[in-house]
């Protein structure tokens, strides 16, 4: 989809994940112009379209357990509660799927490229992990 829409998506305003589009931007006019666009572009490379999945007029809008609005994207509170409830990885396997998690959200985490190398360096070496204290803070 990347491919079909390069000049819109560095235009900003859309956002694309595997199949589905968000189109988001201010004003009003502007939004109706892009939707347009989109719909002509897709519609010439048969991109189908799923009426039941479309909102159309929405100033915020959940999206892949995103906020989504024309100000911001921001992370949305499963996600969060998701984080918080996973249990502390005790071992390599479990850091690795821990991280696997955390990094399709990274954006949002704080700090998360330093955390997350150096969880990743641990992952590499050769002897069992030792859970300290700060690293269940990390």
């Amino acid at each position: 989809m990347n491919t079909i829409f390069p000049a819109e998506l560095s235009e900003g305003g859309l956002i694309i994940y595997i199949d589905d589009i968000i189109i988001c931007c201010d004003p009003w006019s502007l939004h109706l112009e892009r939707l347009a666009r989109v719909l002509e572009k897709g519609t010439g490379v048969n991109v189908q379209i799923s009426l039941k999945k479309c909102n159309f007029g929405f100033e915020e809008l959940k999206a892949l357990g995103h906020i989504v609005s024309v100000l911001s994207l921001g992370i949305g509170k499963n996600i969060v509660e998701a984080v918080l409830l996973k249990p502390i990885p005790q071992n390599k396997k479990e850091f690795r799927s821990f991280l696997g998690f955390a990094r399709y959200d990274r954006q949002h985490l704080k700090d998360f490229e330093v955390l997350g190398k150096s969880i990743y360096r641990i992952c590499d070496q050769q002897t069992a992990i030792e859970m300290t204290e700060e690293r269940i803070k990390a």
